[in-house]
């Protein structure tokens, strides 16, 4: 299965051949329009143009992030400065992780989401000295590591604070594991 970024890369493209126009011609197109809402873009694209909604999702947000970063990109900015020490962390997550098939992983602006169907976990370095690690293990009661992750991020329901690369362990990539393979 292709990633998000392969999908959107093969779209960008095919844009001149599915939509008629070259991307440079679009961008013209809306900043013409005056529209400066990734809604109000999508809307006339599909209802002035005719453009299909995904061209049109990929065009005003190419219009409206020029030069938005790859994904290696986002993960290095996460982790320069003084949470460059977290980075082994992150990858020994990712390599312990590497066995599973068909994960996708969606780097953000400040954490980068795991998912095989839908999200099963996050990897967020929230400070200096320390990585969140949110899981989705829905009905799972919460035990002192495993705890509820409250108000840390709504789009899990578990966190696992990591201070130190030891404690990425089997304990905590079997709940990586089960929340994979419950999504």
């Amino acid at each position: 299965m292709a990633s998000p970024q392969e999908m959107a890369d093969s779209m960008y493209k095919n844009v001149n051949e599915k939509t008629g126009k070259p991307m440079n011609d679009w961008l013209v197109i809306i900043k013409q329009s005056g529209l400066e809402k990734h809604g109000q873009i999508i809307k006339m694209l599909k209802a002035d143009h005719g453009v299909t909604h995904g061209f049109a999702n990929l065009i005003a947000h190419t219009h409206l992030n020029p030069e938005t970063p790859d994904d290696a990109d986002l993960v290095a900015t996460q982790y320069n400065g003084a949470k460059q020490q977290l980075k082994i962390i992150y990858d020994t997550i990712m390599d312990k992780l590497s066995e599973l098939e068909g994960i996708e992983i969606a780097p953000k602006k400040a954490y980068v989401s795991l998912r095989h169907n839908k999200q099963f976990a996050l990897i967020q370095p929230s400070t200096k000295t320390r990585v969140d690690v949110g899981i989705n293990l829905k009905g799972d009661e919460p035990t002192e590591r495993l705890e509820k992750s409250g108000s840390f991020n709504a789009m899990v329901s578990h966190r696992v604070r990591l201070t130190d690369v030891a404690q990425v362990d089997d304990e905590l990539i079997n709940w990586l594991k089960e929340a994979y393979n419950r999504h």
